[in-house]
C-alpha cells in the first residue's frame, strides 16, 4: 500500500497554518486529508467514487483531498482550509453549495418521506416543468445518473430504428456501449466494442465515415469547449433526418447552463432525444430523459427502463426548486456574464505577460484553461498553476464551472491570483524547469477526450 505524505519541500522557512482565501504565503496543512487518503488506499479502488474528484487530478502532497463543507462557492477541507471553488462538484452545483431555497425544499420533503411504495406527485409536477422549459420534451422520464440516461437513450434508439451501431463524440458515462471506445475497456466483449464508433467534433466528413446503414444513433455533447462551425449541428440534424438515424444530445453540461432549455434552445435545433443531469438539481442525484413521443412511448411496454430510485422524492424536490430558481432569477444570464469576466480576464492577463501558450477557451458558463505543448508539458504547467492557486485559497482543476454564487468579488480576487500565479508559471517555463517548481506529484492524465480518440475506421 502506497503511503501519501505532505511534501516537506515547501515548508522551508514557512510555517504551516490553516489557509484562508488570500495570498497565504504558504501551502495549506492537509494532514487529515492525507490520513483519510491513506485509509482509503487498498480499500477503495482508485480511492474515489468519481474520477474527476480523485487524488490524481490534483497535486499530491499540496492539494486538499477531502472536503467537509461548502456554502455558496466556498468550501472548507477536512483540515479547515477555505477555498473559492471553480469545480463546483464537477458540475451539479449550478446555484451553489447549501443554496437556501433548494435546501428548504429538500428539508420540507424529508419531513414527508424520501421513497414511497407508490409514486410521488413530484414525478408529475417536475415532468410538467421539464415539458414546459425543454424544447421537444414531449415525454419525460427520470433516473439517477448521466450514464443511466445516455444508455436509456441508446437503447431507445436501437429499439425505434431496429439498427445496432452507435456513433458518438464526447464523454457519455461508464456503460459498455460507450467505454468500449476508450482505453479503459477491459471486461467488455469484442461484440460490444464492434458496435460503437466515434467521430470528431466539427468534422462532418468524419461523421459520414463513421455512420453506415446499420447506425441507430448519433450521440454527442452539443458543445464542450469548441463552438460549432459552419452550421455543424444543423448539418448533423439534416444527416440524421435523411438517413433515419436518431440524434441524441447529451446535455449534462449544457442543460440549464447554456440556456434554460439547453443547447436545443440556444442553437434553435431539436434533437430526437435529449438527456440531462448535473445542473438541474444543484447537487442532488437525478437524470432526465426527454424526447419525441413516438420514440419515448416505447418505454410504455417495449423497452424496459425502470429503477427503484427514479422517483426518489428529495431529488425531485431539489430539481423543482432548482429549475424554478434558474428560470425566475435568469441564472443562465448570470453564469454567462460572470463567466465572460473571468475567461476574458484570464486571457487579458496572459496576453499582458506575453504567455501565448496559455488560454481560457469555451463558452462563458464553463471555460477551460489550455496549455500549448510547445512551451512545455501541459500537465506540468497545469499542476504548477493549480499548486500556486491553492496557496491563494482557490480550488481549481483547470475549469471555470460557474455558479450563481460566484460573486464579483470572487472573480476579482481570482483574477488577481491568476496575475500572481501566472508570473510564477512564466518564470518556470522560461527556465525550462517546471518540475523543479512543483512541491508534490503532478496531476495525472485521464482517458477523457472530446475528439480524435480511438476512432474506428469504417469497414
Amino acid at each position: 500500500m502506497k503511503k501519501f505524505t505532505q511534501s516537506k519541500l515547501h515548508n522551508k522557512n514557512k510555517k504551516i497554518m490553516i489557509n484562508k482565501i488570500k495570498f497565504n504565503g504558504s501551502y495549506p496543512k492537509i494532514e487529515e486529508s492525507l490520513n483519510l487518503l491513506n485509509r482509503a488506499s487498498g480499500l477503495i479502488p482508485a480511492a474515489t467514487q468519481t474520477l474527476a474528484k480523485g487524488p490524481g487530478q490534483y497535486v499530491r502532497g499540496i492539494a486538499p483531498v477531502y472536503l467537509q463543507s461548502g456554502k455558496g462557492c466556498r468550501v472548507i477541507d477536512v483540515d479547515g482550509n477555505e477555498y473559492i471553488d471553480f469545480t463546483m462538484g464537477v458540475g451539479p452545483l449550478s446555484l451553489g453549495y447549501s443554496y437556501n431555497k433548494v435546501d428548504i425544499a429538500i428539508r420540507e420533503q424529508l419531513e414527508k418521506g424520501i421513497t414511497f411504495s407508490l409514486m410521488s406527485p413530484l414525478e408529475v409536477e417536475v415532468a410538467e416543468l421539464i415539458h414546459e422549459v425543454i424544447p421537444n420534451a414531449e415525454r419525460v422520464r427520470f433516473s439517477k445518473s448521466g450514464a443511466d440516461a445516455t444508455s436509456a437513450a441508446v437503447r431507445l434508439a436501437r429499439a425505434f430504428t431496429g439498427k445496432k451501431n452507435i456513433v458518438c463524440c464526447g464523454y457519455h458515462g461508464w456503460h459498455d456501449w460507450y467505454i468500449s471506445v476508450t482505453d479503459r475497456n477491459l471486461g467488455i466483449p469484442e461484440e460490444i466494442k464492434n458496435l460503437t464508433f466515434t467521430f470528431n467534433y466539427n468534422d462532418i466528413d468524419s461523421v459520414l465515415n463513421a455512420i453506415d446503414s446499420d447506425t441507430a444513433a448519433v450521440i454527442l455533447e452539443p458543445v464542450t469547449f469548441d463552438e460549432p462551425r459552419e452550421g455543424f449541428l444543423h448539418k448533423l440534424r439534416d444527416i440524421c433526418t435523411e438517413k433515419g438515424i436518431i440524434l441524441i444530445f447529451d446535455e449534462m453540461w449544457t442543460g440549464f447552463r447554456m440556456a434554460l432549455g439547453g443547447a436545443q434552445e440556444y442553437f434553435d435545433i431539436k434533437a430526437d432525444i435529449a438527456v440531462f443531469s448535473k445542473a438541474c438539481a444543484n447537487g442532488m442525484p437525478i437524470s432526465i430523459i426527454t424526447g419525441k413521443a413516438e420514440i419515448m412511448d416505447l418505454l410504455e411496454k417495449e423497452v424496459f427502463f425502470f429503477t427503484t430510485f427514479g422517483g426518489e422524492a428529495l431529488s425531485l424536490a431539489a430539481t423543482k426548486a432548482t429549475i424554478t430558481e434558474i428560470r425566475d432569477k435568469n441564472v443562465t444570464a448570470y453564469l454567462n456574464n460572470y463567466g465572460k469576466i473571468i475567461k476574458d480576464g484570464f486571457n487579458n492577463i496572459a496576453d499582458e505577460l506575453g504567455m501565448y501558450y496559455v488560454r481560457a477557451k469555451g463558452y462563458n458558463f464553463r471555460s477551460m484553461v489550455t496549455f500549448d505543448a510547445e512551451a512545455g508539458n501541459p500537465l506540468l504547467m497545469k499542476s504548477l498553476l493549480q499548486q500556486e492557486l491553492i496557496a491563494c485559497g482557490i480550488l481549481w482543476a483547470g475549469f471555470h464551472n460557474m455558479s450563481f454564487s460566484h460573486t464579483k468579488g470572487d472573480i476579482e480576487f481570482t483574477l488577481s491570483a491568476y496575475k500572481n500565479c501566472l508570473q510564477i508559471l512564466k518564470k518556470a517555463v522560461s527556465e525550462n524547469n517546471i518540475s523543479d517548481y512543483l512541491k508534490g506529484e503532478p496531476v495525472e492524465a485521464v482517458f477523457r477526450k472530446v475528439g480524435s480518440f480511438n476512432t474506428k475506421p469504417k469497414n
